[in-house]
């Protein structure tokens, strides 16, 4: 008579290692998409600041309406991407090719690319929109600056950063924990805003002392896909959240208290 024990054994640690192999590397991509989603944000952050080393000014067409018909097709292939992924019917189909604690890392590892590759490709386009030469005046706007970068850094804090950029869903697959969708919170700046993030997004894209053409054309571009963005995005909290977001609309401005 065989012993099942050592017939059986090689099996279900190859089947443990094969498990926990799996898990770390979607650990690992989750890790690596979070590092590409974070370098394309921060690239454009720093690159609308004028501090970027590389990006918004190193390119240049052969003229203004080619410069132009250029950079709408990058700000469309950035807002197709995230309009496309960010829907429920591409997330199921997409879950059904990689595991469902992947795709929002996924979304991530996209956004940073179509981010990085906006940024390094935008096309220069000569001419100035305004310069503000008064030193108090600059101060005050490259603080404006500081103070969207902040704001937007801080308002991913409060919906759980790590949950926002697909960390924790990884990490809990990894420790073979199932996934608990987070409760809808209004804490801090979520009391006085719907979307902070955006507002920290477009304080800094135009808080500039030298306003280019260029930097005009882009700064333009993301505010009119961060209108059409919030449409999409309200109309799902609404399916996710119901009444629940529909009273918090009622109450809460989009970006600023008594405006809008």
């Amino acid at each position: 008579m065989k012993n099942t024990s050592q017939v059986y054994a090689p099996t279900n640690v190859s089947v443990e290692s094969t498990d926990f192999f799996k898990r770390f590397t979607v650990l690992a991509y989750g890790t690596l998409a979070y590092a590409v989603g974070c370098t394309g944000l921060f690239w454009l952050i720093l690159g609308v600041g004028g501090l970027a080393p590389v990006g918004l000014s190193e390119w240049q067409a052969g003229s203004i309406a080619t410069a132009l018909l250029f950079n709408t097709g990058l700000i469309m292939l950035f807002g197709l991407q995230h309009s496309i992924m960010a829907r429920g019917r591409f997330k199921q189909w997409l879950t059904r090719v990689i595991p469902a604690a992947a795709e929002r890392a996924t979304y991530m590892l996209m956004s940073g690319v179509v981010t990085i590759v906006a940024v390094y490709f935008w096309q220069s386009i000569p001419g100035t929109i305004w310069q503000v030469e008064n030193n108090v005046f600059q101060v005050a706007i490259y603080i404006a600056y500081a103070v969207g970068i902040v704001y937007l850094l801080l308002s991913t804090l409060v919906t759980n950063h790590f949950e926002l950029m697909g960390l924790r869903q990884v990490y809990l697959y990894f420790r073979g924990k199932p996934y608990t969708a987070l409760p809808f919170t209004k804490k801090y700046m979520y009391r006085y805003s719907r979307h902070p993030m955006m507002l920290g997004m477009l304080v800094l894209l135009w808080a500039t002392p030298l306003m280019s053409v260029t930097h005009f054309v882009l700064a333009g571009a993301f505010t009119l896909y961060i209108a059409v963005g919030v449409y999409f995005e309200e109309r799902d909290l609404i399916k996710n959240f119901g009444e629940t977001y529909h009273k918090y609309k009622k109450e809460i401005a989009t970006f600023i208290p008594g405006m809008y």
